[in-house]
């Protein structure tokens, strides 16, 4: 571990002032308490319409307090994360778990999912500390299948953008703009982006080109998805990539999981979905 008195600050926060602001946020709160003297002064004059006025100004001098309070001293933060494996090694760095929920595989199209699970895989992040939860709320053989081929993709996409230092890693945002990217000098770096993106177009072309009976022959990986409805079937849990070797440069791990469901039991839709992942990985807490 480096040595902390030379590693350099993961934030910087600068405080700036607004002396104009400070100004006119005290004019504001000193005719706002004059009002209130007033209202106070000529208490005599009480009635029904002078008490909901006094006590609107008193809300409302109250709260222009605390805006003002929360104001005063603006800051602004600048993060370095670039700076993060300085001060700590791999090793010290925290196993992260990473939830994706998804409940419709028509209102949402498998190939966001995938794309939405490939962007988090290939995180700037040690793989063999990084998991990644799929949990399917509608049961949908078509999401299990368009995972299955994006972890064989993956294979190839997460050392793409970690040698290369993609930023974008979402595919489908990735390639849309693919003049700027193709015009590089680098021939082995056009190489292999343009066959990373035969790659996804096949991947697309395995997902939404084929037939959505083709994943549901309920046979093998399948067969836990036969005689299964969108709100009638029991739990499947699936892994399908494992970081056995547990390889720093590897692939995250990768697992499917749809919560148990039945009519009659209320299943709280997506929030019901994030509590069974939570309780699932450490049955201790509360969500």
């Amino acid at each position: 571990m480096a040595n902390p008195n030379s590693v350099l600050p993961l934030y910087e926060k600068n405080w700036y002032k607004h002396n104009y602001k400070r100004v006119l946020d005290s004019i504001i709160l000193i005719l706002l308490l004059m009002l209130l003297g007033y209202r106070l002064i000529f208490v005599n004059n009480y009635s029904l319409p002078w008490f909901v006025a006094f006590m609107c100004e008193c809300w409302f001098t109250l709260g222009w307090i605390f805006t003002i309070s929360t104001q005063w001293n603006p800051a602004l933060v600048k993060t370095y994360p670039q700076r993060l494996l300085q001060s700590v090694s791999v090793e010290e760095l925290p196993a992260v778990d990473i939830f994706v929920t998804t409940a419709d595989d028509e209102l949402e199209p498998p190939i966001i999912t995938v794309n939405t699970v490939l962007s988090l895989l290939s995180l700037d992040y040690p793989s063999h500390k990084l998991s990644c939860y799929v949990s399917d709320d509608a049961c949908s053989p078509l999401i299990f299948y368009a995972l299955q081929q994006a972890s064989n993709f993956a294979k190839h996409w997460v050392p793409f953008c970690k040698k290369y230092n993609v930023q974008t890693r979402a595919p489908f945002r990735y390639f849309i703009d693919d003049n700027d990217e193709c015009m590089t000098n680098n021939e082995e770096f056009r190489q292999e982006w343009l066959q990373m993106k035969d790659m996804y177009e096949n991947l697309i072309r395995e997902i939404d080109v084929y037939p959505k009976s083709i994943p549901c022959l309920f046979e093998g990986e399948f067969a836990a998805f036969s005689n299964t409805t969108r709100t009638n079937h029991p739990a499947i849990i699936k892994v399908i990539w494992e970081n056995k070797e547990m390889v720093e440069d590897g692939l995250p791990h990768l697992i499917y999981l749809s919560r148990e469901k039945r009519p009659k039991q209320p299943h709280h839709f997506k929030a019901g979905a994030m509590n069974v992942l939570v309780n699932f990985l450490n049955p201790y807490w509360i969500y």
